[in-house]
């Protein structure tokens, strides 16, 4: 599983079919403000991270850090809410509610390692 397409993992989440690319800029644009993000909460390589088409993979960003598995979820959240949000509020909130919440629990990982 970490050695998932990280491109095509996102896009099976949000729906669009892999061979379906006209919104892959779009797409890959949200992941690496994602991996950013991580980057400052001090998840992933020192460094940073960026992806530019589908043959980055998981175990690219985490290793084999079991611990960060959640990265995936977390991933995907940040980018379906940038890319199309719910249109409805209790989702919308939900969601963002799940992000802080990941978010949380992925700084602690980073911490405690």
């Amino acid at each position: 599983m970490n050695d998932e397409s990280i491109l095509s993992s996102i896009k099976k989440l949000l729906g669009p079919e892999e061979d379906y690319t006209p919104f892959d800029k779009d797409i890959i644009l949200h992941i690496n403000s994602v991996f950013a993000i991580l980057t400052q909460l001090g998840i992933g390589p020192e460094k940073g991270f960026s992806i530019t088409d589908k043959t980055s993979v998981w175990s690219d960003f985490i290793g084999d850090r079991k611990d960060l598995t959640l990265v995936k979820s977390y991933v995907y959240l940040r980018v379906r809410l940038l890319f199309d949000p719910p249109q409805q509020t209790a989702v919308l909130e939900s969601m963002k509610r799940q992000v802080d919440e990941y978010e949380w629990r992925l700084t602690t990982a980073a911490e405690s390692n």
